[in-house]
């Protein structure tokens, strides 16, 4: 069985149980949160890309 759900609704998760369980402060989501978008427009996107690609296909059980 797949479960397709967007990115941003799994990130939104673990951010808001970060925050409830874990303490962290919201300023840190926040700063980690603009970094990502920073750090897509740069050299490392395509990589990080691949990356989380494989990564996708290693949970999923999909060999390509």
């Amino acid at each position: 069985m797949t479960v397709s759900l967007p990115l941003v609704v799994v990130l939104g998760f673990f951010a808001w149980a970060a925050v409830k369980f874990l303490g962290v402060r919201i300023w840190i989501v926040v700063l980690i949160t603009l970094f990502g978008f920073w750090l897509s427009r740069t050299v490392l996107a395509p990589a990080i890309e691949s990356g989380t690609r494989s990564g996708v296909d290693v949970v999923n059980g999909s060999h390509d």
